[in-house]
């Protein structure tokens, strides 16, 4: 396992992260205790140090399991955990959205089930579309003004609020947004458009969850498998009759058989080559182990530019105008093969 600095941060993360959705079984489909802890100490002895949950994974049991986990080594561990969705599907209003009150009432109820003084890593889990960027934003502030939370990122939010919101923060001197999560995977590429550019430019972190297709991307589910489906969270399940998937997990296929490895691994390499860091979210330990042996896989760069081709997505206006020869003409006087690009993106 290797280690970065988390965006623009101080924050020392390893460069894969254990999800913790399937810590627990209240949704109908995940791990007992026993079979948490297991993969816990595996993550921890493969050297991972970047554990993610939230206050509605399991109805709140991923954070209770986490509580003892965590206990004896609670300093070198980040622990990050998010709220927005509440606990349970029938949660209040007042438990819900992003507003500072169901903030200040999840984080406080996010510590008593982890048993622990504070936050690492605090994530709005999605944009309730109403609640002011400033208010989010001077509420996370306060929290790590008093010390309950160390550093916030946003997930699951459009790039226009958080850039937006980053430009806020910064002109404020409010509390800095330092990382961004977003589903991404082979079969799931749609952040490329505006999300992991605007990042980039403002020097976030990227963690990318799902980054096996809600399972498809190990081809379990050509072998039958149920997995992910009988569960509450099969909404980030990708099915082969959708678009070019099919075509994208034959490529993940054919390149594991090369490397003599699991498609999973391939996936999962593909995006750390992205600069992503992947959130896994395995069942068992047996799974763990696939996800883990990832961080050691190296593809060529053949190999990238294969699975680059079979899952590409039209980035769309505006962005043709990057690629479009009679606009990159006008715009650089005709000189386009001449004038070469900086190695930075251009906020």
């Amino acid at each position: 396992m290797r280690y970065q600095y988390l965006g623009r941060s101080g924050l020392r993360v390893s460069n894969l992260s254990l999800g913790t959705g399937n810590f627990g079984t209240a949704w109908g489909h995940g791990a007992s205790p026993a079979e948490a802890q297991a993969m816990y100490d595996q993550y921890r002895g493969a050297g991972g140090n970047f554990i993610d949950t939230s206050t509605n994974y399991q109805f709140g049991e991923a954070e209770v399991y986490l509580a003892d986990m965590i206990a004896s080594d609670r300093d070198d561990v980040v622990l990050a955990t998010k709220y927005t969705n509440g606990t349970t599907l029938d949660s209040s209003l007042q438990m819900t959205g992003n507003g500072r009150k169901s903030m200040v009432q999840s984080v406080e109820a996010s510590l008593r089930r982890l048993k622990t003084d504070r936050i690492d890593m605090f994530w709005a889990h999605a944009s309730d579309d109403s609640t002011p960027m400033e208010e989010m934003l001077r509420a996370f502030d306060d929290l790590v003004r008093s010390g309950k939370v160390l550093y916030v990122g946003l997930s699951n939010f459009p790039a226009w609020r958080i850039a937006a919101g980053a430009a806020v923060a910064n002109l404020r001197g409010w509390a800095p947004l330092v990382a961004i999560q977003v589903e991404y995977s082979l079969v799931e590429r749609a952040a490329e458009r505006d999300l992991l550019p605007m990042a980039e430019a403002v020097g976030m972190g990227i963690l990318g969850y799902s980054p096996l297709g809600g399972g498809m991307l190990t081809g379990k589910y050509r072998l039958g498998e149920s997995g992910r489906a009988q569960s509450s969270i099969s909404q980030f399940m990708h099915k082969e009759d959708d678009g070019n998937k099919g075509t994208i997990l034959d490529v993940a296929q054919a390149i594991a058989h090369e490397a003599d490895v699991t498609p999973g691994e391939v996936a999962i390499r593909w995006s750390m080559a992205k600069g992503i860091i992947p959130i896994v979210g395995p069942r068992t330990t047996e799974q763990l182990s696939t996800n883990l042996a990832a961080a050691d896989l190296e593809l060529s760069p053949e190999q990238i530019e294969r699975l680059d081709a079979a899952s590409a997505i039209r980035l769309g206006y505006p962005h043709n105008f990057r690629t479009d020869a009679g606009a990159l003409h006008a715009v650089t006087g005709g000189k386009s093969d001449l004038l070469d690009a900086p190695p930075f993106f251009i906020l």
